[in-house]
């Protein structure tokens, strides 16, 4: 482990720096082999007309962001079972929008698996992870709520062969992962977007690991949050590379799962709040077109529709970033009302 053990804040801010570096240096090779095997991004037909210029840009990057979290984790943190656990769903999940990139491309379709597909696979990790947590890290299947507020979801579990089934918690975990994975997905829609969202998150998930006395999780996070930073230096309008469903994806399990170790179920969704808005106005506009044939939205996700109202890609994204910062300091405000 670099540096003095003694100063877990240095080893934390550290771990950012090393993962924003492996980033930046892996990448340019990686694009370099995108490119000499025709990887290209798939864009929706049915977006904005401004966008279909990216037709082509490498994708994937999100392989080189876990890559990079992996070797920092490696080289600045203990592997606790938490960790392994964390690292663990991350993995899963990103595995899975590799097989959704890689179907993607070699179908050249802005879709690659099926939705149910995407939410079996969401599934299976999300059961096994929440298991694992409760049964080998010892996670409490309640919910904490700001101000000492607090739901039992394990008051209905049942055991099979010693393993504890709190299945509301499951059942709530899995929305949970699903729910931000998805909606970081969603997110991914313009140049430095989810990036930049991300890293703003992850700094204060990364914090609440830091004083849940999780030195290993906040390394973790506070990697996830440089590895975003090293990425951003190429995904910045106009981008070199998408992060694509690896990334996206993985970003929102490593969240869910920082979440679920922390005991900040809650408060992760404040802090995510900007992602929930993308996601919601998804619904919304779903919703709306099949009751009333009307949609709400110029565009979803909701990016979009103030594309459509005429802002500029970059104003977007930096408002958007200040909004997701601003969720997150709240989020992160809303922690010490935990009871």
């Amino acid at each position: 482990m670099f540096g003095n053990p003694q100063y877990p804040t240095y080893q934390v801010f550290l771990a950012a720096a090393i993962a924003a570096l492996v980033t930046m240096v892996l990448m340019p090779l990686f694009i370099r082999m995108m490119r000499h095997e025709g990887v290209g991004q798939q864009i929706r037909a049915d977006g904005p007309e401004q966008h279909l210029i990216k037709q082509g840009t490498p994708t994937m990057g999100g392989v080189v962001m876990l890559a990079a979290v992996i070797i920092t984790c490696m080289i600045q943190a203990r592997w606790t079972t938490d960790l392994k656990l964390a690292v663990a769903a991350t993995l899963a999940t990103g595995s899975l929008g590799l097989l959704d990139d890689i179907e993607s491309v070699a179908h050249k379709r802005s879709l690659g698996l099926t939705p149910s597909q995407k939410m079996v696979g969401l599934g299976l990790i999300s059961v096994v992870f929440c298991l694992m947590a409760v049964n080998m890290c010892g996670v409490s299947p309640a919910i904490r709520f700001p101000g000492g507020f607090m739901i039992d979801l394990g008051v209905l579990g049942f055991a099979v062969n010693g393993i504890q089934v709190p299945w509301l918690y499951v059942i709530f975990v899995f929305l949970l992962m699903a729910g931000l994975s998805n909606a970081v997905n969603l997110t991914d829609g313009l140049d430095g977007l989810a990036g930049g969202c991300s890293f703003g998150v992850m700094m204060a998930m990364s914090m609440v690991a830091f004083r849940y006395d999780e030195i290993n999780l906040s390394i973790f996070a506070a990697a996830i949050a440089g590895a975003c930073v090293g990425f951003l230096w190429f995904n910045g309008h106009p981008a070199s590379i998408f992060m694509g469903d690896t990334g996206s994806l993985s970003l929102g399990a490593a969240f869910a799962a920082l979440a679920v170790l922390t005991k900040t179920e809650v408060v992760a969704l404040v802090m995510g709040g900007l992602f929930i808005i993308e996601a919601l106005s998804v619904i919304i506009q779903v919703v709306s077109f099949k009751l009333t044939h009307k949609r709400v939205f110029l565009m979803a996700p909701i990016h979009h529709h103030f594309e459509k109202l005429g802002w500029d890609e970059n104003k977007v994204v930096l408002r958007f970033w200040i909004v997701a910062a601003a969720f997150a300091v709240l989020g992160f405000a809303l922690y010490f009302k935990l009871g």
